[in-house]
This record gives C-alpha cells, structure tokens and sequence, in this order.
C-alpha cells in the first residue's frame, strides 16, 4: 500500500508540474495514460496481418464500412458502435458540402444521383461524435473533398478527430466529380488535382512542424504555429482515393494508400500488379502503400479473391436507412466475413 501511495503521489507531482508548463498538453497525455489500450495505435500501421479476433476470423484483410449519414439514416455514432461490436476494423464517411441543382457534371455511379448526396452530415463533425463513443474502430473520410476545403482549417480538423479518437484516424482524400459544386468554392476543375497536391504537402508542414510555412502555385501562408498536433506520426495515413492510373499516381506522389472503388470499369486485381511496379519505379516499397476497394461487393468468392491477392481493406457499402434496418446488414456481412 505505502508504494502504491507513493506512486500515486509521485505521479501527481509529475502531472502537476507538466500542468504548469503546458496544460493542454498534460491533460491529453494523462487521458492517454488513464484511458488508451494497448489495440490502439499511435503510428501508421501497414501490416496485412490484423489483430487476432478482429473482423471475425479474417486474419490479412480488413474489413470496413461506408455509408452516407444522414438525418434519416442511423446516428454515424451509433452505426460506429454497432460496427465496433461486431468486429469491423473501420468507418468511412463521404463528404459533400451541397449539391448545385444545375446537375450538369455527370455522376460516374448511373444516371441519376442518389438524393443522399444532396444531404449527407458533415464527415468530421460525424466523426467526432464516433470517437467520443468508441473505442477501437478506425475512423475515416471516405473520402474529403480536399479540393473544396482551406487547408489550414482542414488540417485543425484532422489532428483534432486524430486526438479525440486516440490516434485512430485516416485520411481518405480525393478531387471529386462534380464541377459545378467545386466552382462554389472557387476551384477550378482542371487544376483541382494540382490544387489537391499542394493542399496536402502543405497539411504536411501544418502537422510536422512547431512553425510552418508554405508558398506554392495555390496554397500560400507566412510561418504561423497550429496545434494540436496529431497523435499518429507523422501524420495519419493519408488514403488517395480515385480510378487507375492517376490517382494511383497520386497515391504514390504523396499517399500511403490507394482505394479505388471496386466495380467501376476495372477489376481492382487487374491493376494491383500495375500499382506495385509503379511504386517501385517511384522508388517506393509497395509494402508501405496500402490497397484498398472502396464498394467491395458482398460475394464470399470475390471476396477470397481480395484476400488471396493481397488486399489490405475491403470497405462495404451500407444504404443510409435507420437503425432497425442496419443492424441485420451489419449482422448478416459479419456472417460473410466469417466464412473468408
């Protein structure tokens, strides 16, 4: 009991003292100390390997999900518990700031666009209320519109999700589709993958460094200091969404990971191949770029095929309906996974 006392005593002393130096600081580094298992991890993790009794028996594939919250859909909170509960490995939640009722950019997914598009929840605002009820579930953009955001601000969003969550954010980040809805926010849409690229280099500085400093093409600031700082190092995994061969192309400029989105045009396994060799001409270890399909469909035998190839995560599509109707989804794709 008396070196229980004196532990307890000596780490109050060394809270208090950090205290005064830097509060804020000291406080998330406690809450770390009080509250964070040793299943969540602080640095990138690229391994295909997962955690023994995750995502029900898969042992070298992930498994996530995705779907468009909305005020008619399940609370993206409650969806992530459920989802938590059964074992998938990760959230990941669309974004689109408005849809311009002009429609002239064709939807790349059919003819008509889904009318949970125009009313979709803010993804970081979503997520954050995830973090706030969970516990080891990895929580993503699927994917931010970075085109269509300030940097500075974009970047405060993502250390601050990254710390709510105990360091289990990831990035997923593409250009978009939709010309009209971009030209809103003053981006051009033959430029925007240019834009995207210096939009990321410069979160890169914002989370790197104490003073950070950037002046591109589009993306200027003076030094300036921004904290938080993310919990993962150096940042968390930045996932590059889009069709093959640019955004692969993207991926490996300035990703950690690819996920194309399965279905559309070609098979994911038709160019993973291709993807590796072009990481290895960019002078990249393909090992430390994930592949993930984004829509994976629910087909036990494709699904192996994923597996097999060396798939890191599989992200499955959920319809944004309540509750009552989700919960047998998630049940009957956690029975799916288990038969892999």
């Amino acid at each position: 009991m008396r070196e229980a006392r004196q532990a307890v005593a000596a780490m109050g002393a060394s809270v208090a003292t950090q205290t005064t130096v830097c509060p804020l600081i000291s406080l998330i580094e406690l809450r770390r100390t009080l509250v964070r298992g040793t299943d969540v991890c602080d640095h990138h993790v690229r391994s295909r390997v997962m955690e023994p009794g995750r995502n029900r028996g898969v042992l070298d594939m992930h498994v996530g999900l995705t779907m468009f919250p909305t005020d008619y859909s399940i609370p993206p909170h409650d969806l992530a518990v459920a989802a938590e509960a059964r074992g998938y490995e990760s959230l990941w939640l669309p974004e689109h700031s408005h849809i311009p009722t002009s429609r002239k950019s064709p939807w790349p997914g059919g003819a008509e666009l889904p009318k949970y598009y125009y009313d979709s929840y803010d993804p970081f605002v979503s997520l954050a209320a995830a973090a706030a009820v969970t516990k080891t579930i990895k929580l993503a953009t699927g994917i931010c519109l970075v085109v269509e955001r300030d940097p500075i601000h974009t970047a405060k969003e993502v250390s601050t999700v990254d710390q709510l969550s105990l360091g289990r954010f990831i990035f997923g980040v593409g250009g978009g589709w939709n010309e009209e809805e971009m030209a809103n926010h003053g981006t051009a849409f033959a430029t925007r993958f240019k834009l995207m690229g210096e939009r990321i280099q410069a979160m890169k500085q914002i989370w790197t460094q104490s003073t950070a400093a950037f002046d591109g093409e589009f993306v200027k600031f003076e030094p300036m200091m921004q904290w938080p700082k993310p919990v993962q190092k150096p940042y968390p995994p930045i996932v590059v969404g889009g069709a093959f061969p640019h955004a692969a192309r993207r991926a490996i400029a300035y990703g950690d990971g690819w996920i194309p989105i399965g279905g559309r045009v070609l098979d994911p396994l038709e160019v993973l191949p291709q993807f590796r060799q072009m990481a290895k001409d960019a002078g990249r270890d393909p090992a430390s770029l994930s592949f993930d399909v984004f829509g994976a469909p629910r087909d036990l035998e494709v699904l192996k095929r994923y597996r097999d190839a060396g798939v890191d995560r599989v992200v499955l599509m959920l319809p944004p309906k309540p509750r009552d109707a989700i919960l047998p989804m998630l049940d009957e794709s956690a029975a799916l996974v288990t038969a892999l």
